[in-house]
């Protein structure tokens, strides 16, 4: 038998476990951070599969199969859920009261322990041609998240290339997407805080008009960046949360605006708080207002490798086939994979989860739905990546 048969039919093999894993998993559902249960059944997999695995602190764990002394090539899954109600009626659905995996991340574990059992047979057979190490990561929905505390921890020490999937309800089930270059956005938190003298709103001019200077920042500083970036590193600032005042007839003396600002550009996403500073202070000084930046650095953008992207693109056709390759659009959406990728070479792909012909779900909804196929093609694609 040849490398893909084995690593093929050791997922066939494995496949209804892996599903009956993923509904474990999905049906206990933990948050950032908080991942114990989830860890335990990972390591209680790692040990009959035969992989060495190291446990971080207070969740996520790492893995290694085969020979030491050469190039480390890691897969990487995330473990944690989100803070959302479990909206569907499926069997396995969460017995968690508001927390569910909406982002796909139990296929990530299943698909990657999928992958762990094709390799384990394949260096019982064969001999693994290098080191492979699994990250199972915690905490990839909060910022700053656990890719940053893993490096810390050395988990991707001797690491030279790294590869991960991620679910994507917009691609058929069967297919998998890659891009080169920039595949997410950078994604950054931005709260300002304004504060002035208030007063009645027949006497304007005798106040720090707070609410005005806060519709102009609304209006400005979006418009603005717009101006003072290339637009070739695809900007996007946008409000979620706009809070000031309490009665028609007030000027308030405080204000607060929430935002994010998302660009696909490395070395944008480097300059961005500064000049955000800058613009916020030019907007609001006609005012006499105070305007207090909370600035908080999320993840930069997942920038795909080209040499890696091409060892994702022939894992894709090895596994499942030409058929199963497609190109995927570029995601203003943070991922914090990206560290990695500033770090080492690598690779991070789209898993096709929509049934053909089936709704499509969005990501992060309580509704949330996959077809469980999915695990089997990304399970076979991440074997396929660490040894292509």
């Amino acid at each position: 038998m040849g490398p893909t048969d084995i690593l093929n039919q050791t997922v066939d093999q494995f496949t209804p476990e892996l599903i009956e894993l993923r509904r474990d998993v999905h049906a206990h559902p933990e948050v950032s951070w908080n991942e114990v249960r989830t860890t335990d059944v990972v390591a209680a997999w790692l040990d009959k599969l035969g992989w060495d695995h190291r446990r971080f602190e207070p969740t996520g764990l790492s893995a290694d199969l085969g020979p030491g002394g050469g190039p480390i090539v890691a897969l990487r899954a995330d473990l944690d859920a989100l803070p959302v109600p479990d909206m569907t009626q499926d069997p396995w659905r969460s017995q968690t009261e508001g927390v569910a995996h909406a982002c796909g991340h139990d296929v990530h574990v299943s698909a990657l322990i999928g992958a762990a059992a094709a390799l384990a047979e394949y260096d019982r057979q064969i001999g693994l041609p290098h080191r492979v190490r699994l990250i199972f990561q915690p905490a990839e929905e909060v910022m700053p998240g656990g890719a940053l505390r893993l490096l810390t921890d050395g988990a991707l020490a001797g690491v030279s290339r790294i590869f991960a999937l991620h679910c994507d309800p917009s691609i058929e089930v069967g297919q998998v997407g890659i891009r080169e270059g920039a595949i997410t956005g950078a994604s950054d938190h931005v709260k300002i805080i304004l504060s002035g003298r208030g007063g009645h709103t027949s006497r304007p001019h005798v106040t720090e008009d707070l609410t005005y200077a806060l519709g102009s920042l609304i209006t400005g500083l979006p418009g603005v960046l717009s101006r003072r970036c290339d637009p070739r590193s695809g900007v996007s600032f946008v409000w979620g949360q706009v809070k000031a005042g309490n009665a028609a007839n007030v000027i308030p003396s405080s204000g607060e605006l929430l935002g994010t600002v998302r660009m696909l550009d490395a070395s944008a996403w480097h300059d961005a708080e500064h000049l955000i500073r800058s613009i916020v202070a030019d907007i609001v000084k006609p005012f006499g207002i105070t305007a207090e930046v909370a600035y908080t650095r999320g993840v930069p953008p997942v920038v795909n490798e080209f040499a890696a992207t091409e060892r994702l693109r022939t894992a894709i056709t090895d596994s499942v086939g030409e058929q199963g390759l497609t190109t995927t659009a570029q995601s203003l959406g943070g991922e914090d994979f990206a560290w990695y990728v500033e770090t080492m070479p690598g690779a991070m792909g789209r898993l096709g989860t929509r049934t053909p012909q089936g709704p499509q779900y969005d990501l992060h909804q309580g509704n949330f739905r996959v077809d469980e196929r999915a695990i089997a093609i990304g399970a076979k694609v991440l074997a396929h990546a660490a040894i292509a």
